[in-house]
């Protein structure tokens, strides 16, 4: 009795033995954003996602220049991704560290995050043209829809302190 084997796919020796491109360099990046929240109506607390080019919903962030500290950061990045101008900048909730690869870059990224209140007329948003959305949402929600979890954990701790009252 012969046994048939199975005829190997087309293409997949390609695929298998495909490789990444050899990493040059190693770099060293910092971001900085916040977790901006605002009380609304009833009362409660809702937190400010900002949904990226590809469809992640995460906290406005960015680089930190040279000579920056990281809390100005911050602020500036929100200001420039959300159009939110009327802030203050809190506690320092902690910092996320990953890495990613960029081509033929490791890029070992260190993202610090500040509790931030919007304040003023926080419905007056202008997010810059390469987000996809922005929103207010619920505390829950915002848990529920971050595209990242530590950035979640951070989030907690944030609302731990606005319900303690130790921002």
């Amino acid at each position: 009795m012969s046994v048939k084997r199975p005829k190997p796919m087309k293409g997949i020796r390609k695929l298998v033995n495909k490789r990444r491109p050899v990493i040059d360099e190693v770099v060293r990046e910092t971001t900085s954003g916040g977790v901006v929240f605002r009380h609304n109506k009833k009362g409660g607390v809702e937190i400010l996602l900002i949904q990226d080019a590809k469809n992640r919903w995460t906290i406005p962030k960015g680089h930190v220049e040279p000579g920056e500290d990281p809390g100005a950061t911050a602020e500036r990045e929100i200001r420039e991704e959300t159009g939110l101008n009327d802030m203050e900048v809190f506690s320092w909730l902690g910092k996320v560290n990953f890495r990613y690869r960029r081509e033929h870059t490791l890029v070992l990224m260190t993202m610090h995050i500040y509790l931030v209140e919007g304040q003023g007329n926080t419905n007056k948003l202008h997010p810059e043209g390469w987000l996809n959305d922005i929103k207010w949402l619920s505390a829950n929600d915002a848990v529920d829809k971050i595209a990242y979890d530590d950035i979640g954990k951070l989030i907690l701790i944030g609302m731990k302190k606005i319900r303690t009252g130790k921002l």
